[in-house]
């Protein structure tokens, strides 16, 4: 028997009169077993009622097609495929009549492939939707008649697809396609396409888009939430006061409301801001960073709002999009807003309140959907009442505060901050996690740290490029002191006074002003080459003394600028006063004033006699 054959599994067929003899008989017909029950003229009435019935003998179990012919009847033998089948034929007596409904069912279309990929069975809703002339497509490959199909997918891997979508152009069907097994071989597939009224159809296509829409939008927001919280795992620590702020940052992030970050240098404002932007429905669109204290106040507005082709000197052919417009749909991120200067303030308060920019050279504003977040380091209610920062742009930028502990309030976090440094440091310089020693924690955590976590950073990726042995020692850190000063030992923590004094000296040339040296070595009578001092005794940060500004020109611009500002600045507050009978009696020139500091005569114009004779003295 053929493999065919054997799929087929036709055992028997008998051809009998209508008195019930057999004329003709082949197979398990000839078993006398078989003949006597299917001689029953009864027996072959329901059978061919029923069309399809069971035919059980001790020893197997058949099923058996009748129906009538000229002159008689002809009954067909097969083996059973399962008990399942069986007891479906044996319990239902109008199985065929629903064998018939599914093969012609003008809603559930039908394709059947054997194991050869090529056709077997269409269903005739199925042939009509193809359009394809009944049994035209028997026998040839499924991808030849079926376009897209799936079928032949289904016999070479036998694994079930159910539940798929399939484009058409009469519109979107869902399909279901199986493999058909027997004996544990795969002998064919089966496809069923639902066809439903246009009205059914429509809703049910809609209902399915709707459930797509749904679970994309949950794979999405699943998304943002893992890649939010890795940004929120980058803020290091354990501590109380960073389990506050992860929680803060948490609650707030989803809302769009403008934060404002406080914090010292170097505590990590950026990640938190990172972390605000991830965690938001704006996650999609840009986080673009400003540093405020470096805008320049000529470029101001062509950084912020952009500029048109052509709208000054130097500009872009093509134009610039500016900062603002480059945060539509996304966040803008203000660092260092407290060192803003009060007439860009002006212009960005602006733009918070319209949320809407004009570029320079422009005609059109246009609208922009940005969050706000700023940080900074200083202290904003002291500069709003200094003057030095606008109330109401307080006001619009620190609904919510989000401060950040300093490195001293959660020394507690340090052994995480220098593990996880250590292993960011071995994959920056490709080299093994070192192993850190205990007592590197409690050496670190005796520190000051007043650069905070960046300071932190500095001092591990200085040890760890001088360590040894795949190992991070307390000689490490140390050794970074001495390496700071060769030749010198540690400095010891200094007394406030000597920090005054030491940073006195420290100043850069001219911070109190060279001329004023001058004037200052002059009138105690020393040469030109003599070190001035200033007032106190303290002598001449450049320790040049007269050696600049010498002669009418330099005395003249020297005095100016000593008793003014610089002095001013440095406690030194620079005393006007008209001549008085203490200076020694000499006959005034016109247009010359005597100044008690330089102790001679010295021409003087509308400048001079308006500010009268300028006399250092000490405050």
């Amino acid at each position: 028997m053929t493999k065919k054959d054997k799929t087929i599994g036709i055992q028997g067929i008998a051809i009998l009169d209508h008195e019930g003899d057999m004329l003709a008989g082949l197979g398990v017909a000839e078993d006398p077993r078989v003949e006597e029950m299917i001689s029953d003229t009864d027996w072959l009435e329901e059978s061919v009622a029923q069309r399809i019935r069971p035919l059980l003998l001790n020893d197997r179990k058949l099923l058996s097609l009748t129906t009538r012919v000229e002159g008689g009847y002809c009954t067909l033998m097969s083996d059973s495929p399962s008990d399942i089948v069986l007891s479906f034929f044996l319990n239902v007596p109008f199985a065929y009549d629903i064998v018939n409904h599914m093969l012609t069912d003008p809603y559930d279309a039908m394709a059947v492939v054997d194991a050869d990929e090529k056709v077997a069975f269409i269903s005739p809703i199925h042939e009509k939707s193809l359009g394809v002339q009944k049994g035209e497509g028997i026998g040839k490959p499924v991808r030849d008649v079926i376009k897209h199909t799936r079928l032949h997918q289904v016999v070479r891997t036998g694994v079930a697809e159910v539940g798929q979508i399939f484009h058409t152009k009469s519109g979107d069907r869902v399909v279901s396609r199986h493999p058909i097994r027997h004996e544990g071989e795969v002998v064919g597939a089966i496809g069923r396409v639902m066809f439903k009224g246009p009205q059914q159809l429509e809703a049910m296509t809609k209902r399915i888009r709707d459930l797509e829409t749904e679970i994309a939008t949950y794979k999405q927001e699943t998304r943002q939430k893992v890649q939010g919280e890795e940004f929120l795992d980058m803020i290091i620590g354990q501590s109380l006061a960073i389990q506050s702020v992860r929680e803060q940052i948490r609650k707030i992030a989803p809302l769009d409301i403008p934060v404002l970050i406080q914090g010292d240098s170097g505590t990590g404002k950026e990640l938190v801001a990172q972390a605000l932007h991830m965690l938001s429905a704006r996650q999609s669109g840009r986080l673009v960073t400003i540093n405020a204290a470096a805008l320049p106040e000529s470029l101001v507005e062509s950084e912020l709002f952009g500029y048109e082709a052509g709208s000054f000197t130097g500009a872009d052919r093509k134009g610039r999009v500016g900062k603002f417009e480059q945060a539509d749909k996304g966040t803008i991120f203000l660092d260092e807003i407290g060192d803003m200067a009060l007439e860009t303030q002006t212009k960005l308060l602006r733009v918070l309140q319209d949320r809407m920019v004009e570029r320079v050279g422009g005609d059109k504003p246009k609208h922009v959907d940005f969050r706000l977040c700023s940080a900074t380091n200083r202290d904003l209610e002291t500069f709003v009442e200094e003057g030095r920062f606008r109330l109401d742009l307080f006001y619009r930028i620190s609904p919510v505060v989000i401060s950040l502990p300093s490195l001293e309030d959660r020394l507690e976090d340090i052994p995480l901050l220098i593990n996880h440094f250590a292993q960011e440091l071995a994959r920056q310089y490709s080299r093994p996690v070192p192993e850190i020693s205990h007592d590197v924690h409690a050496y670190l955590m005796e520190q000051d740290w007043p650069g905070n976590i960046r300071q932190l950073r500095h001092v591990m990726e200085r040890a760890f490029v001088f360590s040894e042995q795949g190992r991070m020692t307390v000689e490490d850190f140390r050794s970074q002191e001495k390496q700071a000063k060769p030749g010198r030992a540690a400095p010891a923590p200094a007394s406030a006074a000597a920090a005054q004094a030491r940073s006195g000296r420290r100043q850069r040339p001219g911070r109190y002003g060279r001329a004023s040296c001058l004037g200052q070595a002059r009138s105690q009578g020393g040469p030109r080459g003599r070190v001035a001092r200033l007032p106190g005794g303290r002598p001449c940060p450049d320790g040049q003394g007269g050696r600049r500004g010498t002669g009418p020109k330099g005395g003249r611009r020297g005095v100016r600028s000593g008793s003014g500002q610089n002095l001013r600045r440095n406690g030194h507050a620079p005393v006007f006063e008209r001549p008085s009978a203490h200076l020694p009696a000499k006959r005034e020139r016109p247009g010359h004033l005597r100044s008690a500091a330089l102790g001679r005569d010295r021409p003087c114009g509308a400048r001079g006699r308006a500010k009268g004779i300028h006399e250092i003295t000490s405050s």
